[in-house]
């Protein structure tokens, strides 16, 4: 049934990671053979037919099972591949299953110009015409071959030429290529997605993915559990890999509201550009950067339940802010939403038909699509009740699951006392039979705790339930009333939420006293000023929304002397005019921020509470003191932004602290010695506490995370008492610690180490050699002993090595020992910065970095000399490097390190390379290509002219059509080369749409500033051109003057009607 088939279409349940479609003759144990090795060693799955596989007119079963089964599909695209019919018909079936199923096609031009192919000339052409005599009765198939190759040759793919490079090195690129594509993980969409195959198709028509002639915005629209989110996840893996950069922003209305649209805007520029933690000051801001670094980058974009205009304008607010080929997807409730941003391709999710719902039904409830017979009659009497609406039928089929005959009918008939149009009413079945405390677990999170980080919502419900949440936790997620999300967040459906938030505001629909959970602030607010709280009231979540007036609540500071049964009290982001005057006992959850006193109620003691949050409090060291010695089982502490907090007090009292935070506790200056002994203790932050002088000694056996940065007084880091097998990142940025102790390589299992700004002078060898540590941030140290043991410390061997990949020690004072002393130690490293240090010299021993991609030493004002390159650097960093010799840039700029292509270097002095054949002075470049844009260019900037610097970006315009360098805008100072590739430029999946055919295309490169400056001085450009195309590269203009005014006065030629617009101010 349609169910396996949709499954692994949506889910990528494939059997291979590639297909590969080759004329054997040309390439099966030459390129072929070479590249099935590189791919299987790689590890990726990779079918190839045997060698001995008879063919006949037709491609087997078993190939059409390969190629439907296939993830990716590389048609290697050789001099005879045409002449079979049966590549031909492998090939045709390939695009089917691009069309239908979103299969990633990836030709591969092996020494074929991809014009004969899209063209059917050369040998393509002659291949086709002795087709023609042999299928004269069958010209349907010759169109489809013929339509194939003309698809084929328009992805984007690779052209190999013999005598262009290494054979082994273009293998290598598409290995990569295809590595990345392979592990990049789909979404979950569901677990049996039935009748979703027809919709994704009609979504994926709208999307038109094969184009790359603008940005297309379309939007799934449908009742709330309909199944929009559904569709949108399975669209988004179909087509998934035919993007550049990826996003699937979800609950856009609920994380709107709830953390506001810069908060989202964050979220999308992380995911797509790979940059952790961009934050945002405002909506405004985050628009404009949105506008200048997402327009370069072919993007799909997913809006998850949009229900405001404002959302929209704030995070993709007109098409231009992305690049070509970019494709956006909104779901909503709201049509009209559409209608007013102007998304003109909308889908409407209808209900699922009755067969349809019949087998989600059945899959739901019996796991199976073969149902006993006998149960048919009680289906179809469960499914007429649903409606067709897959959450309902979800919900019913979990809830009846091994259920006998006459409970469905029970249940049934139940079902009939509820009209069909009310859904929400329909899935309280489900919530009816749960057990007590099943229901009790799910209101909470319905009402209170949805959107909730899941390890926030187990504290606080183990603080409820003990440790059999986690199982009512599961169980919920079984039946399908709350989900999981990737990010680690729980969530459930709208309607659901709306269910048991409706259950509970049913119990006193006019009272909301006398209601188990509020969480509406207006319901809150009532019930503390009228002092109308009883016991029946359980949980109590007030948030006040953060774009909301902090206005002051006057309440009854009585109100909660009748909550008696209150287990968890949250109020957030609110002022209130007084302190309780009561709290009760029963509390297990207390979270107030800015709570309005320097201490809580005299006779409030429960030794229940185990969730203790009061930041921004006013609370006193001793106050502090004497509250912690009430409530001896807490777990979570969180004491930030205290401004009264000078002393951490005696905290032996609470053995069972899971979690300690107090950051930002400014005039905190010592901490109780109790602190390191606190056994169960995982998680401790005191980021930001400025006056803080001295830490105890520490043996705390399960801390996995520990953060002191920014304690500007702290100048030791406390002594390590004892193995600390469990922490993995530790954070002393800005603190002015001298020296780590001897003890400190007792943390074996550390995985991040920041050190930036630290005043460490010593730094010990057991640091770099920890086994796991692989990034190590240390930039702008006071002084640092490079790798200096300390005494007692057994040497390690100089041959030994670390697993940094990332270190960072820009600003450490770090001279040419470095290289001799501590790079030894790297010889894993990808990232490395040595930017602002007394370096003279890059030896030549840095060539044994061939892992290194990046090295930055900007500003290294002393650095005179390079005498040796990594193998694989492809991006180097040298600006202000004011003393470095004229042969050191001339290495540098060696014709023979940029022939690979996909360099960027930045470089102090004002040259051009003698390999550039063509440069300009002033602010832009030209040249013209016919029939194929070429394979490498590069491109070389200087400048800017006259005694200033300022941002900008390389700029390629194309036909009038813009590209830009896809690492955004840099600093240019003034007499700097910066040499870049132009592959690097993204253009190459839409080129096809602004060359035009068999013309010269003119190609300009210049570039665009965020602010005001002067020109460049001068612009280089050299072409790596391949033989047999010189012809078709030209730097003078392809047209005299004379034939450019017979074309303006001619009104037959639109090719020079098009030049016209974007040609040459000289003329």
């Amino acid at each position: 049934m349609a169910v396996r088939s949709c499954s692994s279409s949506f889910t990528y349940a494939f059997t291979y990671d590639v297909f590969l479609s080759f004329r054997g003759s040309d390439t099966r144990h030459g390129f072929v053979g070479n590249l099935f090795k590189a791919l299987q060693d790689k590890g990726i799955h990779t079918f190839i037919d045997d060698e001995g596989l008879q063919r006949g007119e037709e491609i087997t079963p078993a190939l059409v099972k390969a190629i439907e089964e296939s993830r990716i599909a590389i048609t290697v695209l050789s001099n005879n591949y045409a002449y079979s019919s049966f590549c031909l018909d492998e090939l045709a079936h390939i695009l089917e299953c691009v069309k239908r199923k979103g299969t990633f096609v990836l030709p591969v031009f092996y020494d074929v110009d991809p014009s004969h192919v899209r063209h059917q000339r050369g040998s393509y052409g002659q291949a086709l015409a002795s087709h023609e005599e042999r299928f004269k009765h069958n010209m349907e198939k010759l169109q489809k071959w013929k339509m194939a190759l003309h698809h084929v040759a328009n992805f984007s793919g690779y052209h190999f030429k013999h005598g262009d490079g290494y054979e082994y090195e273009f293998v290598g690129q598409i290995v990569e290529l295809v590595s990345n594509k392979i592990n990049r993980a789909p979404l979950h969409v569901a677990d049996y997605p039935v009748g979703l195959e027809s919709q994704v198709l009609k979504v994926r028509k709208l999307l038109d993915v094969g184009s790359d002639d603008g940005v297309l915005m379309i939007g799934i629209h449908g009742i709330g559990g309909i199944g929009k989110t559904t569709l949108a996840l399975a669209v988004y893996n179909l087509i998934a890999d035919h993007f550049d950069g990826l996003c699937f922003l979800e609950n856009v209305r609920e994380n709107s509201d709830k953390h506001g649209l810069q908060h989202l805007q964050s979220i999308l520029l992380s995911e797509v550009l790979g940059e952790k933690k961009i934050k945002l000051s405002s909506v405004k801001q985050g628009i404009s950067i949105l506008q200048h670094r997402l327009q370069r980058k072919k993007v799909l974009l997913i809006l998850d339940d949009v229900d405001k205009h404002e959302q929209l304008n704030a995070i993709v607010g007109k098409p231009d802010w992305f690049g070509p080929g970019s494709r956006v997807i909104i779901t909503t409730r709201d049509k009209q939403l559409l209608a007013c941003h102007e998304v003109k391709g909308t889908h409407e999710v209808k209900k699922l038909n009755k067969n349809d719902a019949l087998q989600l039904l059945s899959w739901k409830a019996f796991k199976s699509e073969k149902v006993d017979p006998s149960y048919v009659d009680v289906l179809n009497c469960a499914v007429a009740y649903a409606s067709g609406h897959p959450l309902a039928l979800e919900v019913i089929g979990s809830n009846l699951f091994g259920k006998s005959i006459e409970q469905w009918k029970s249940a049934i008939n139940q079902y009939k006392r509820i009209p069909n149009c009310q859904i929400l009413k329909i899935l309280k079945v489900s919530f009816d039979a749960l057990e007590e405390e099943e229901k009790s677990v799910f209101l909470d999170i319905a009402c209170c705790f949805k959107g909730y980080n899941l390890e926030e919502v187990e504290d606080i419900l183990h603080a409820h339930y003990g440790d059999s949440m986690k199982y009512h936790i599961g169980l919920l997620v079984e039946k399908s009333l709350i989900k999981l999300t990737w990010a680690g967040g729980v969530t459930l459906h709208d309607l659901i939420e709306d269910m048991g938030k409706e259950i509970v505001r049913q119990k006193s629909p006019k009272d909301p006293g006398k209601r188990s959970r509020l969480w509406l602030p207006e319901d809150i607010i009532q019930v503390l000023e009228d002092n109308s709280g009883t016991s029946e009231i359980e949980i109590i979540c007030l948030d006040f929304p953060l774009f909301d007036k902090e206005e002051i609540v006057e309440w009854n500071r009585k109100a909660f002397k009748k909550m008696k049964n209150l287990k968890t009290l949250i109020i957030k982001n609110g002022h209130f005019s007084k302190s309780p005057k009561y709290l009760p006992n029963s509390l297990r959850v207390l979270e107030w921020w800015r709570y309005p006193s320097h201490d809580l109620p005299s006779d409030f003691h429960s030794r229940k509470l185990a969730i203790c949050k009061l930041p921004q409090s006013c609370f006193t060291s001793l106050e502090l003191a004497g509250l912690l010695k009430k409530f001896v089982n807490m777990r979570v502490l969180n004491l930030d932004k205290c401004k009264y907090l000078m002393q951490i007090p005696d905290v032996s009292g609470l053995p069972n602290l899971e979690k300690l935070s107090f950051q930002h506790c400014q005039d905190l200056t010592t901490i109780h010695n109790s602190i390191g002994f606190l056994e169960k203790l995982k998680i401790l932050s005191a980021l930001g506490c400025t006056k803080l002088r001295s830490f105890p000694p520490i043996k705390l056996t399960s801390l996995e995370q520990l953060n002191l940065s920014r304690c500007y007084s702290l100048e030791s880091f406390p002594e390590i008492l004892g193995t600390m097998e469990k922490i993995t990142e530790l954070q002393l940025e800005f603190t002015p610690i001298k020296e780590l102790p001897f003890s400190f390589q007792n943390l074996t299992r550390l995985r991040e180490l920041q050190l930036a700004d630290c005043g460490i002078v010593q730094l010990p060898s057991s640091i770099v050699m920890m086994p796991e540590l692989t990034e190590f941030i240390a930039w702008r140290w006071k002084g640092w002993q490079w790798l200096k043991h300390e005494e007692g410390e057994e040497k390690v061997c100089s041959t030994a090595s670390s697993k940094v990949e990332c270190l960072w020690v820009s600003q450490c004072n770090l001279n040419d020992e470095f290289f001799s002393t501590g790079l030894t130690w790297f010889a894993l490293v990808k990232d490395l910065d040595l930017s602002k240090n007394n370096l003279t010299v890059l030896p030549e021993c840095i060539k044994e970095c061939r892992f290194l991609r990046k090295l930055n030493v900007n500003d290294c004002k002393n650095l005179r000399e390079i005498r040796g390159i990594p193998p694989n650097l492809k991006h180097f960093l040298a600006t202000n490097c004011k003393s470095l010799t004229s042969s050191s840039i001339s290495m540098l700029l060696n014709q023979e390190l940029h022939e690979a292509g996909n360099t960027q270097f930045y470089l102090p002095g004002a040259r051009i390379p003698v390999w550039f054949g063509h440069h300009s002075k002033g602010p832009s470049i030209s040249f013209w290509f016919h029939n194929k844009f070429p394979v490498k260019v590069f491109c070389l900037v200087i400048g800017p002219m006259d005694n200033e610097s300022g941002m900008f970006r390389p700029v390629v315009i194309i036909n009038n059509s813009k590209r830009f360098l896809d690492s955004g805008y840099f600093m240019m100072g003034m007499d700097h080369t910066y040499l870049f590739d132009l592959q690097k430029i993204e253009f190459k999946d839409s080129l096809y749409e602004v060359r035009l055919e068999n013309e010269w295309n003119h190609v300009e490169v210049t570039y665009e500033g965020l602010e005001e400056i002067s020109s460049l001085k001068e612009i280089g450009i050299h072409v790596f051109k391949q033989e047999g195309s010189i012809e078709d590269i030209q730097f003078a203009d392809p047209y005299s003057k004379r034939k450019l005014d017979d074309a303006l006065n001619s009104s037959e030629s639109q090719t020079y009607q098009l030049l016209k617009k974007h040609r040459f101010v000289d003329m």
